[in-house]
């Protein structure tokens, strides 16, 4: 029995080859566990957003891949065959087609980010500040409404919103803690803004991400996620062992 011609159209068989790479693609970048745990609330939605950039990338990947199979398969030039085939003129249909996809895809994934990045940068109530500098090849904070000076850990309190005012002293260094999943460039010459808000006690790492000289794989410090009593505790212990100001005893 002869299979019906529309089964064996080229478009169709990338459609149905599409789906199936989309499906498979799909369930394997949704289940492999890429990032480490979340700790903060703007990781939330920052792991939404890379689910559907990366289910958008699969589509993609699997558009180009089935074209590319599909003509590689049923156009390849065959034993017996003579001459370069009959020339053909562009498909201006097809042309649009696929011009159009990646340009919604795109311009639907930067709205979306922009969302994303509108939601996490507005100011929230009870937002305490930081000021974070980075230097060749070390970090310091320093908690203006507590006194705190030149800490070379930070310590946060779990589910209170906080504002990172960032500076450079040399060159540019860049803030990420993988866990809060948000990252900032520390710039010499003017201050950057960060916003998070851990939701998660523990010990986490902050790394610089910008290629900073020669220690640059060494520019590290400790995150500590807390309740307030611990943290009343790291901050009064920080003010005793603290010079005193210049000028007194």
């Amino acid at each position: 029995m002869r299979s019906h011609p529309l089964r064996r159209h080229p478009f169709v068989e990338v459609i149905w080859l599409t789906a199936i790479i989309t499906a498979i693609g799909t369930v394997v970048v949704l289940n492999v566990p890429w990032l480490p745990h979340q700790a903060s609330d703007q990781a939330a939605e920052m792991d939404t957003l890379w689910d559907v950039l990366a289910v958008a990338s699969v589509f993609v990947f699997a558009l180009v891949a089935s074209m590319l199979t599909v003509s590689i398969l049923r156009f390849r030039r065959r034993y017996g065959d003579e001459g370069d085939g009959v020339p053909i003129h562009g498909h201006t249909g097809l042309e649009a087609v696929w011009t159009t996809i990646p340009a919604v895809i795109v311009l639907g994934a930067g709205i979306y980010s922009g969302v994303v990045l509108a939601d996490i940068e507005e100011p929230k109530r009870g937002t305490e500040l930081v000021n974070v500098t980075g230097q060749q090849f070390a970090w310091s904070f320093d908690y203006p409404s507590r006194g705190i000076r030149n800490a070379g850990e930070l310590h946060l309190v779990k589910d209170r919103n906080y504002l990172f005012h960032m500076r450079a002293k040399d060159v540019i260094h860049s803030f990420w803690v993988p866990e809060f999943r948000l990252k900032k460039d520390a710039v010499p010459g003017i201050t950057t803004d960060l916003r998070i808000k851990p939701n998660r006690t523990g010990v986490y790492s902050l790394v610089c991400t910008e290629l900073c000289g020669l220690g640059h794989a060494t520019m590290r410090a400790r995150v500590y996620v807390e309740d307030q009593a611990a943290f009343d505790r790291w901050a009064n212990a920080r003010k005793k062992a603290a010079p005193p100001p210049p000028g007194k005893t």
